[in-house]
């Protein structure tokens, strides 16, 4: 039977009774499949449904053919190997022993030649170089998750599930893993963000909170199919709400014209020019059909509404943030940042930046870049003031924000409103309400305290601080912007960075997202491992 992965009628609600995942139904070749959705829509429990981690609470999953799962964290122990993560330990001891002359009789039939050789073909595959001796707490969590991976294909499974695989993967790693699963022909489902990785899908599942979505063909075919989706679901949203708007006009005239006639009988009946039998049945008549006239309107009022209310949630679903932000007036000639003969470390005569110079003029976008080690975190602390240069000069010429991975210039605190008016002192509260809506904190959303956002919403709310202020800075400063963000949340920041004119500094491998802002120039830095 060949191998495939089914769902039926899957449903799955958290431990406090909130239902993530109803009636699923998804089938799965051997196919590379992207697992797209906001974060918390259920993906992760899905791959964990079909690993049989979870049982699902109603329906069945179905396997025919062997898994191997890539999950996005694993505890590493302090002596643990390549081999151990392999599962190989014991028969290498066993080719050990035998090329020792150690080994029993019994145990030379069992020994397996081939495995050193396949251990180092599995690890070629993922562009790592490690021998099954090297301990994994040397290895950087990207040659980790690569190790992992090469230890995933060595059992030859029929299907990977990965969560994640590109997540903290510099350039090289990324293209490594790219390469690898553009060349596996067993069935893959693969949870990501990373839009370069997704365009090499056959076909993207999307995630919602109304169910999963198959769409044939990578990224790009999938972003086409969702702009009809939107425009269509646009035309839905107009029709509907023109339906609404006639019907209420048809029940006022109703209304209207009713009253006219009723006038009119009341006038007859004050002259007497109607029998009083007949006086009465008209009039009872007259109200039989004015309450079955206003059922009907009612009833058609409520479906129109329906229809619309239904029209604009898919809508709200489908539309990607647009924003207008106040213009930094930063001229184009103006010196944002000037960095001349740098060298600095952590560990005297190991300079992990040496005689570095640079410099932004203007509203220029530049993208720091190189492979994990080579100092990019090293360099933002050097232009934001957190770290000071063994030689040379680091001058920052405007006003700056520097946005890190935990958004540590918001307060958590507080809620997304505090921190607005915290940030814009000047601002009343209907321009922080305004300003916190443009990127999609509406209403009670703006009272939400900044610790229960998850990573998509802390960093939304971060940009609507700083940028949604009366006086945006000249100079914004970016750590890996992206990591751990769903799409949708990456689209987002996206939006809100293309509307923004001022000077950006960006630290990111996510080569989609520098795209998407125009951040054309690059300051490579070098690796510095020896």
């Amino acid at each position: 039977m060949p191998a495939s992965i089914t769902l039926s009628k899957c449903s799955w609600s958290t431990p406090d009774g909130r239902a993530l995942l109803s009636d699923l139904e998804l089938t799965f070749g051997p196919e590379r499949a992207g697992l797209v959705g906001r974060n918390g829509i259920g993906k992760t429990t899905l791959l964990k449904l079909i690993s049989g981690g979870l049982r699902p609470y109603t329906g069945s999953v179905t396997v025919h053919g062997t898994l191997g799962f890539l999950r996005q964290t694993v505890q590493v122990a302090a002596r643990e190997t390549v081999a151990d993560l392999f599962g190989i330990t014991e028969a290498l001891a066993l080719l050990r022993r035998a090329e020792n002359g150690e080994a029993t009789a019994g145990e030379l039939a069992d020994a397996d030649w081939t495995i050193g050789t396949r251990v180092a073909s599995a690890l070629a595959r993922l562009g790592l170089d490690a021998s099954p001796d090297t301990h994994l707490t040397t290895l950087s969590g990207g040659q980790s998750t690569r190790a992992r991976l090469a230890a995933l294909i060595f059992t030859e499974p029929d299907f990977l599930l990965l969560d994640e695989p590109t997540n903290n993967l510099d350039r090289d790693g990324r293209a490594a893993v790219i390469d690898f699963l553009a060349g596996w022909r067993g069935g893959a489902i693969i949870v990501s963000h990373d839009r370069e990785l997704l365009e090499a899908m056959d076909a993207i599942v999307e995630m919602t909170s109304l169910g999963a979505t198959r769409y044939g063909g990578g990224w790009s075919q999938y972003r086409q199919r969702k702009a009809v989706e939107l425009a269509a679901a646009r035309r839905d949203l107009a029709d509907a709400e023109r339906r609404v708007t006639e019907i209420d006009r048809k029940a006022q005239d109703a209304t209207e014209k009713k009253a006219r006639k009723d006038r009119a009988g009341q006038r007859k009946r004050a002259k007497g020019d109607l029998p009083r039998i007949l006086t009465g049945t008209r009039k009872d008549r007259s109200e039989d059909t004015g309450g079955a006239t206003a059922r009907l309107a009612d009833r058609r009022r409520a479906q129109a509404f329906e229809a619309a209310a239904s029209a604009r949630q898919r809508v709200e679903i489908l539309q990607p943030l647009s924003v207008v932000l106040p213009p930094t007036h930063l001229p184009a000639s103006k010196s944002v940042l000037t960095i001349d003969s740098v060298s600095v470390g952590y560990e005297p005569d190991r300079p992990i930046i040496k005689n570095l110079s640079f410099a932004i003029t203007g509203p220029g976008r530049v993208a720091v870049v190189g492979p994990n080690g080579s100092g990019k975190t090293t360099f933002l602390a050097l232009v934001t003031g957190q770290l000071q240069p063994w030689s040379g000069t680091v001058r920052a010429m405007t006003d700056f924000a520097m946005f890190d991975q935990q958004v540590s210039l918001l307060d958590p605190s507080a809620s997304v409103r505090d921190n607005f008016r915290r940030l814009n002192r000047t601002t009343d509260e209907n321009a922080c309400r305004a300003a916190l809506a443009r990127f999609m904190f509406r209403a009670d959303a703006a009272l939400q305290l900044v610790s229960s956002l998850s990573g998509g919403q802390l960093l939304r709310a971060g940009l609507a601080c700083v940028l949604g202020g009366p006086a945006p800075p000249s100079l914004l400063i970016l750590d890996e912007p992206t990591n751990h963000l769903d799409i949708d949340s990456i689209e987002a920041v996206e939006a809100g960075l293309r509307a923004y004119d001022g000077a950006l500094l960006i630290v990111s491998h996510d080569e989609a997202f520098l795209d998407a802002i125009a951040a054309s120039r690059k300051l490579n830095l070098p690796s510095t491992r020896s």
